[in-house]
């Protein structure tokens, strides 16, 4: 009998997975906007991505990317693993479960795994924190980390093969040094331009630009285009003026079609924008009463060629943002704090493929990805 009622309640929730009502978008939670008409709308994959093998588990995921094969990539933490996830590595084995997975895997469409590397290795400093990935067009990785000791940007081929290093670890600067990192939080390769923008980050507060071949320094700015400053700045109050500088960390750098560039202020909870050069075009305020963390984690911009919608990543409220790229109007909020699908903790970054999915990666206790399809 307690079989039959299990199988019974397994069959409910996977109906409840599969059935008509789930596979609308998320009710807003009240006081909150509700989906306006032609919005992108998002049903959680609650099976992806698939088990993974050799009886790994994943620590903190701290970046997702998607490649122009649609394949999606992360980078985790095996450092962070819980300690009662760490059983099988004993000796003797306490339990079953488990082992870190390597900290690079790319996964396919349907959850498989396809590759898994990464590590310490000869040539090159791997980060004590991983932080951030990104994979250009050529398939090559690139990788960062925020350690108090990560001043770096590493280079990999898909296939893992290490080919260079922008920074050296341990080696840093303030956030107007030419040739030296501060715990770097993202970058994203102009490809066309053949240079690198980076997000730097949690120690520095700037944008820094390379030549992404030669690692030379090219140009670097701080909030509103000023001079970066390094002088201890006051807490973010909603209803202080805006800090004229970034605060830590400049937690992500994306480049739109139309070569606009959209900067994570995460902790003064606002997207600034700027031109390719550095002069500031304009500013949203997301979530401004945010105090916690802040509320701009991470954005993708929307897979149209006009990219309509920039879709935003809160990690402090546990919700994904959907705003109007032209005014900032915020036109959906959905997700909240929890464990389930389509529930955060700690939402860390945030990824897009070719057909509009989003996916995202999960830091603090949440230690995984989520992949939402899109259906309207």
């Amino acid at each position: 009998m307690i079989g039959s009622f299990k199988a019974l309640r397994l069959a409910v929730i996977i109906a409840g997975f599969a059935g008509p009502a789930f596979a609308q978008t998320f009710p807003p939670p009240m006081g909150q906007p509700s989906n306006a008409p032609g919005v992108p709308k998002f049903q959680p994959e609650p099976f992806w991505p698939k088990p993974l093998p050799g009886n790994w588990v994943l620590g903190q995921v701290s970046g997702i990317a998607v490649d122009r094969n649609d394949h999606v990539w992360i980078i985790h933490r095996p450092a962070t693993v819980f300690d009662d996830e760490k059983g099988a590595t004993k000796n003797p084995p306490e339990t079953k479960c488990c082992t870190a997975a390597p900290p690079v895997l790319e996964f396919d469409q349907e959850g498989n795994l396809l590759k898994a590397w990464g590590g310490p290795g000869p040539g090159y400093d791997w980060p004590r924190n991983e932080h951030g990935i990104h994979v250009v067009s050529q398939g090559n990785v690139w990788l960062a980390g925020n350690d108090n000791a990560d001043s770096q940007i590493l280079t990999f081929t898909g296939d893992g093969k290490f080919l260079h290093q922008i920074g050296k670890a341990g080696t840093t600067g303030d956030s107007n040094s030419p040739d030296s990192l501060g715990r770097p939080a993202h970058m994203i390769l102009d490809e066309p331009a053949g240079e690198l923008y980076v997000a730097d980050g949690y120690r520095n507060r700037r944008i820094i630009v390379f030549d992404a071949k030669t690692g030379a320094f090219k140009r670097l700015w701080g909030a509103y285009g000023h001079k970066p400053s390094d002088e201890k700045m006051a807490a973010y109050k909603p209803d202080a003026p805006l800090s004229e500088q970034f605060s830590n960390p400049v937690h992500c750098v994306r480049i739109a079609n139309d070569g606009l560039v959209y900067v994570c202020d995460r902790a003064n909870d606002r997207i600034q924008i700027f031109r390719k050069d550095g002069t500031f075009v304009k500013e949203f305020r997301i979530e401004p009463d945010t105090l916690q963390n802040g509320s701009v984690w991470d954005l993708v911009l929307s897979e149209d060629p006009a990219q309509k919608y920039i879709f935003i990543a809160d990690g402090a409220n546990g919700q994904i943002i959907t705003i109007n790229r032209e005014d900032g109007k915020v036109l959906t909020q959905w997700g909240r704090h929890g464990r389930q699908p389509g529930q955060f903790k700690w939402v860390h970054n945030i990824a897009i493929d070719s057909k509009g999915n989003l996916y995202t990666a999960e830091v603090g206790y949440g230690h995984r990805a989520q992949k939402f399809r899109r259906v309207e």
